[in-house]
């Protein structure tokens, strides 16, 4: 193996790595899946830049290594995502240096890592449409005018550092890469042979917790007063306003609204099914944290649907036990497309107020539903 591109040595490429220095700061955020793919190309163009810093995870709240990268005055971040309100970089490029944040991943998990991460949403936005196909022989796009990550960057920082024909090097180890993987498929051509895998016993499906420590088990929502990042301002990250729990062993129910301190965005009483008047009347944010930290026990585990919620929570300065994704789980056990929440558990009758209410029912929904096909 070679130590430094971490690949088998008859598939190195590094022989073809330039070495570009850049003004712009470039900080690739890698998913912790994509890091252990041998044909990704993060580790490629961070070997290449100099000026580029390489962070594997998740939850990028209390990261202080994205928080240094992000604070420098010279160089203001931006986050190069597609979405609403995104600005095309290769025709309105910021002025001056940047911090350039770019997440590595399927775009299932890049969309799930800024979704669940304030700290990205928060940043102004660019995106771009690529001006030519992808190159990656080996490993299809979504679609035709989705590219790398490295070519990504190739477009990005061709306008950025006003030398486009210079970052075309960044292809060379690509290619490098693409024509080393053909020939080493050529010359050991495997038969694909589709073996039935032996069935997985429904207890083994699920996490241990769902099955056997049902005393344990807390189902929690968490609603937000969330402002786009494009709104305008000072400070647009998703603010907690409604936190809802329950024990599902004993049917204990924690159902507290915290008031919201930033001018309400004009979706949030649409989303959360509260009226302005219900929110603003709600207590100050600190007595829900320490209301739910006197409510919930050390053994908890904290069962939500994705990461949102309980992000959200912490960001706002609680702390919670053991968690548990409860979509992950769903789909680890029906192996396929969930769809929402709402899709997934059907109806129900809420247990409290808000949409808050109405998904929490779901999650307890899911869970007897679960525990029931479990028993003999």
């Amino acid at each position: 193996m070679c130590s430094r591109c971490l690949r088998p040595v008859v598939v190195c490429y590094c022989a073809n790595l330039p070495t570009l220095p850049t003004t712009t700061r470039v900080v690739i955020l890698q998913h912790p899946r994509e890091r252990d793919v041998a044909i990704g190309t993060a580790r490629m163009a961070s070997l290449a830049l100099p000026n580029a810093e390489l962070h594997v995870g998740v939850r990028w709240g209390e990261s202080a290594a994205l928080a240094a990268a992000l604070s420098d005055p010279a160089r203001p971040p931006i986050l190069l995502y597609p979405g609403e309100g995104a600005k095309d970089i290769l025709t309105e490029p910021p002025a001056g240096p940047v911090t350039l944040v770019v997440v590595d991943g399927t775009w299932s998990q890049a969309r799930t890592v800024v979704r669940d991460n304030p700290v990205l949403k928060a940043l102004p936005r660019y995106a771009f449409v690529a001006p030519e196909p992808s190159h990656y022989r080996i490993r299809a796009e979504p679609s035709e005018e989705f590219v790398s990550t490295i070519e990504a960057l190739m477009h990005v920082l061709g306008v950025l550092e006003g030398d486009p024909a210079r970052f075309r090097a960044l292809l060379d180890p690509f290619h490098a890469m693409i024509d080393a993987q053909i020939a080493c498929q050529a010359r050991s051509p495997r038969a694909r042979v589709r073996h039935e895998r032996p069935k997985v016993p429904l207890r083994d499906r699920l996490p241990h917790a769902i099955s056997e420590r049902f005393e344990d088990l807390v189902c929690v929502v968490g609603e937000a007063n969330a402002w786009p990042y494009s709104s305008g301002l000072e400070n647009p990250r998703d603010e907690l306003v409604h936190w809802v729990a329950l024990r599902l062993a004993t049917g204990e129910l924690f159902d507290m609204i915290a008031a919201p301190e930033r001018p309400l965005s004009p979706s949030t009483t649409f989303h959360s099914e509260l009226a302005e008047d219900t929110l603003h009347a709600g207590h100050p944010r600190h007595e829900v944290l320490d209301g739910f930290a006197r409510w919930v026990r050390p053994t908890d585990v904290i069962c939500a649907w994705g990461h949102y919620g309980t992000s959200l929570f912490v960001d706002s300065g609680g702390t919670l036990p053991e968690r548990l994704d409860l979509r992950a789980a769903a789909y680890k056990f029906h192996n396929k497309k969930l769809g929402s929440l709402e899709e997934f558990a059907g109806e129900v009758t809420p247990l409290t107020r808000g949409r808050g209410g109405r998904r929490l029912a779901m999650l307890a929904q899911i869970i007897q539903r679960w525990r029931a096909m479990l028993a003999p």
